[in-house]
């Protein structure tokens, strides 16, 4: 419920506040004087889009804020679900600075629109000339049999199903579109999986393959020159060796006359050894290598060939032939598992599919019980608007299943006698269609846990006594909800436990939009003015008062 609003920098509102009552609200006021703009700023605090050019003074920033009780609506969740503290009473408040930038706070945490709108519509219902174009709108018209039939248990279960079905369809035409490709790539996968495995690829092989290659095509090159180093080392007159044991001889023979020289024979001895070592490793690595020309063919003929899978298949490296080799074997994997894999996403999409139907079926059931009901207590409350003669039926016929259900039905309508139902669109008049929308309003008022409903002059196009009737409606409405109408009758205003009247104010150098609480003598005289104009007459007053008693 709204307990308070307050508008400033808005339209040609400067600052506005006020405090409606929890019952039934009236607002009039002179044509153009700001009352719809009231209800854009509310708009606004319900998440419509923001424009700058809406600001009073470009200099400065617009503020709406309402504040609203929200104790008793089973919002605790909603709240815990966006993080947002649960006070009660609730403030939320938009800013559009002059820049165009717009901000959302609710209990002055930052929000987003998508979350304002969420919550605006558990808060308020505006009914504006917008609703009776919505009206004639099947997905509108189905919302309204859904409130009407309490199909939310319902609509839950189908829509968890709905998700469900679609996520198991779309999981099994994934993997059925990945298997025909597959198929498709599966001969040619098979040849490269067995060109790779015939080779039976090692990590690292090929830098040991050509290190070994390029011994063999230099091996008697190589032996040669092993041969030359130990006949350097090793010749019996003038071999290295010999010499180097020679020198050392001499320097062992030195050491006897001082220890000076001891340190020179440790390093030439260490020299000496070193020497031998070598000639000794020479030696071995001579044995070692052959000159065989058969292993050079294997090796040449090995590296060839993974040369020329690193070419086919633009690689640098034996490890990256191996993975390859990897992927096309977990490929093939795929393949042999695939129908294995197919037919078990088909039963779960049956199942799916299954519970899909039963889950539309009960919804829609529950919708076709509540057609007659509906339309029944449409009619009825028709008749009581002066519209005796008028008829509503529902045509409905069953679709293939959407986000919404099975059902596709439209509402068909018919004012004047003999004359056959047809969709709402084509055949309502303005007043038949205020008329038609707030019985829809009167009845949806119990079925939808609303805090508060805007009527926006829903009372065009009618006058007298169907005008009276549809106040006292709106007075049973506000038996339970908060009601706000904005009305240009004065049998309607005058059935408010609250008046607010709208005005221009011309007395600064630009019009202001204002509003005030009108007093008992005020509003009797508002109502006059109503009745009979600006100069109301003794009869008019009288009138007046009698609307008022």
């Amino acid at each position: 419920m709204l307990k308070n609003l307050s508008i400033s920098n808005y339209a040609l509102i400067e600052t506005l506040e006020m405090a409606p009552s929890s019952a039934l609200n009236m607002i009039t006021g002179e044509t153009g004087a700001g009352k719809s703009i009231m209800l854009g700023a509310l708009g606004l605090l319900l998440g419509n889009r923001a424009d700058t050019k809406a600001l009073f003074d470009n200099s400065k920033k617009c503020i709406i804020e309402g504040v609203f009780e929200i104790g008793n609506y089973g919002l605790e969740t909603f709240f815990e679900e966006e993080d947002l503290d649960f006070e009660t009473p609730c403030i939320i408040r938009r800013e559009i600075a002059p820049s165009g930038k717009s901000r959302a706070f609710v209990n002055d945490t930052p929000v987003r629109l998508e979350i304002l709108k969420t919550l605006g519509k558990a808060l308020m219902d505006i009914h504006s000339q917008h609703d009776n174009l919505m009206l004639g709108a099947g997905e509108y018209q189905l919302s309204l049999i859904d409130a009407f039939a309490q199909t939310k248990t319902e609509k839950a279960k189908y829509s968890d199903a709905y998700k469900t079905y679609k996520k198991a369809k779309k999981a099994f035409e994934k993997l059925s579109h990945e298997a025909a490709e597959l198929r498709k790539e599966a001969d040619f996968n098979q040849f490269q999986l067995e060109e790779l495995s015939t080779l039976q690829l090692q990590k690292g092989e090929q830098e040991e393959l050509e290190n070994e290659q390029e011994i063999l095509d230099n091996a008697e090159d190589i032996k040669s020159k092993i041969n030359e180093s130990l006949q350097l080392l090793n010749g019996e007159e003038l071999g290295a060796a010999n010499v180097l044991m020679q020198v050392n001889q001499v320097i062992q023979n030195l050491s006897k006359y001082s220890h000076r020289f001891d340190e020179l024979k440790e390093r030439f001895n260490s020299i000496c050894i070193e020497v031998d070592d070598i000639a000794a490793s020479l030696e071995d690595e001579d044995s070692k290598i052959e000159v065989d020309f058969d292993k050079l063919a294997e090796i040449r003929e090995r590296l060839s060939k993974i040369y020329q899978l690193q070419k086919k298949h633009g690689l640098q490296t034996v490890e990256e032939l191996i993975d390859l080799e990897k992927e096309l074997a977990d490929k093939a994997f795929q393949i042999d598992n695939l129908d294995e894999e197919l037919e078990g996403l088909q039963k779960v999409t049956e199942k799916a599919w299954n519970e899909l139907t039963i889950a539309a079926e009960k919804l829609s059931q529950k919708r076709q019980k509540s057609f007659n009901d509906f339309s029944g207590q449409i009619t009825s409350l028709l008749a009581q608007l002066g519209m005796e003669n008028a008829k509503l039926d529902i045509s409905h016929h069953i679709s293939e299943p959407n986000p919404s259900g099975i059902d596709h039905i439209e509402i068909l309508f018919s004012a004047n006698k003999g004359i056959k139902p047809q969709p709402i669109k084509q055949v309502a008049s303005g007043g038949e269609f205020s008329r038609l929308m707030f019985a829809i309003k009167y009845i949806m008022a119990d079925k939808v846990a609303l805090p508060t409903l805007i009527f926006d002059e829903i009372d065009t196009g009618i006058s007298g006594e169907v005008a009276l009737q549809m106040v006292l409606m709106m007075q049973q409405i506000a038996q339970e909800h908060q009601v706000i109408c904005i009305s240009h009758l004065p049998q309607v205003a005058a059935k408010g436990d609250k008046h607010y009247f709208v005005f221009k104010d011309n007395s600064a150098h630009k019009t202001i939009s204002k509003i005030k609480t009108l007093d008992d003598e005020e509003r009797v005289l508002e109502i006059a003015k109503m009745i009979a104009g600006a100069n109301p007459s003794e009869s008019a007053l009288k009138s007046a008062m009698d609307l008022l008693k």
